[in-house]
């Protein structure tokens, strides 16, 4: 616990901060709730929901308010961590970086241990890319700037589709598509004889590998992440959040800025052809067209430029005197980031997972769950 506590330590003195990320936490645990973990739940229950206009008006929040974009903000803040605990080791005269792998790699066995309970987990993913800021911390800005372009722009998706095209054959898969068809049909193991042992083993075997490719497949969410995390690094170079505070017209510009560059985004992609981004995820024998790779990387720039407005439009009520007090009872809840993200996650399993109170709680529509979310937190605070 105590390994927990120190990822965030270096944090505590910029409020600010704390604040941004309990508010981060609180939009992906919300998130994750209405998503019940990413745990599949069967039966989900008899009747009708109970308060289904509500449902629906919370789950297109979730889709188009809350989804890639809270998670977003939490990245870029592990990155100014990484920063800060990084330079103040070297104000002491320490080389930090062989201790900062150290913590990495607890930071993924306590992801992988995560994996086991719920698979939406992001820990081990962040550990990954935390050893990738080591070798970056001392390069220059402008070519740090030049790999959050190239991320943004979706280089390495570019490189993997271009592989795929070139590599398609006139061969078929219809037999294997007709296993796979086959194998849908079948009830898994973790819903027909539910146990933790049989959840766990499910979520290694075959979400684990989806989270893989979902993160570092032609898809490609893990690479947004990591220039997210370089981000950071750049921000926390600038002293950004030490002057924030003087910073009032400042940071409103910046909020303004945002908004607008994500509606001026948001209206590009409009007007492209509609395409079914979901193909990314199982191209199979499909060539991947150019149009497709650019509504992607649209979307993606669009989700970061809403982050960096919900972001900045946070810190500048932060700073309106009567709401400053409101918004720092998120304060306690980001210094104690990583621990609440995890126990978060093990409640969720134990709610939704058959082995445990799925029965019960399956049925849960987008009211219920978003409200356990509060509930769960007020009582945090208490």
């Amino acid at each position: 616990m105590k390994q927990i506590k120190s990822l965030s330590a270096p944090l505590k003195r910029i409020t600010v901060l704390d604040a941004l990320r309990g508010f981060a936490l609180l939009g992906v645990i919300l998130m994750h709730m209405i998503q019940h973990f990413g745990i599949f739940s069967f039966p989900r229950g008899e009747g009708e929901p109970r308060f289904p206009e509500m449902d629906e008006a919370i789950q297109w929040i979730g889709q188009n308010i809350i989804t890639g974009r809270f998670i977003n903000i939490f990245g870029f803040l592990f990155g100014m961590s990484f920063f800060i605990q990084m330079e103040r080791a070297a104000k002491r005269g320490i080389d930090f970086r062989k201790g900062f792998v150290w913590r990495m790699f607890i930071l993924l066995i306590i992801g992988l241990i995560s994996h086991s309970f719920f698979n939406l987990e992001i820990i081990s993913i962040y550990a990954v890319f935390g050893l990738v800021l080591v070798p970056l911390y001392r390069v220059k800005n402008w070519v740090l700037l030049v790999i959050i372009a190239l991320l943004l722009l979706g280089t390495p998706r570019i490189i993997q589709t271009t592989i795929h095209n070139n590599t398609l054959t006139e061969q078929t898969d219809e037999a294997q598509n007709e296993n796979n068809e086959q194998s849908s049909r079948d009830m898994p193991e973790y819903i027909q004889n539910p146990s933790f042992l049989n959840s766990v083993k499910h979520n290694y075997s075959q979400r684990l590998p989806g989270k893989l490719n979902y993160q570092f497949g032609m898809y490609g969410r893990g690479y947004i992440t990591l220039a997210l995390f370089v981000l950071g690094l750049i921000v926390g170079r600038l002293r950004f959040f030490e002057k924030v505070h003087i910073n009032k017209r400042r940071n409103l510009f910046l909020f303004i800025g945002f908004v607008l560059a994500t509606l001026l985004i948001g209206w590009v992609k409009d007007l492209l052809p509609s395409q079914d981004l979901r193909m990314l995820m199982r191209p199979g024998d499909e060539p991947i067209s150019a149009s497709l790779l650019m509504v992607k990387a649209l979307e993606d720039i669009n989700l970061v430029l809403f982050s960096g407005a919900l972001a900045m439009g946070f810190i500048t009520l932060y700073q309106v005197g009567r709401l400053n007090k409101y918004l720092d009872v998120l304060s306690p809840y980001g210094r104690m980031a990583l621990t609440n993200y995890i126990m978060q996650g093990v409640i969720g399993a134990l709610l939704f997972s058959l082995w445990a109170l799925g029965p019960i709680f399956a049925s849960w529509g987008g009211v219920q769950s978003s409200s356990y979310s509060v509930l769960s937190f007020i009582y945090y605070k208490s």
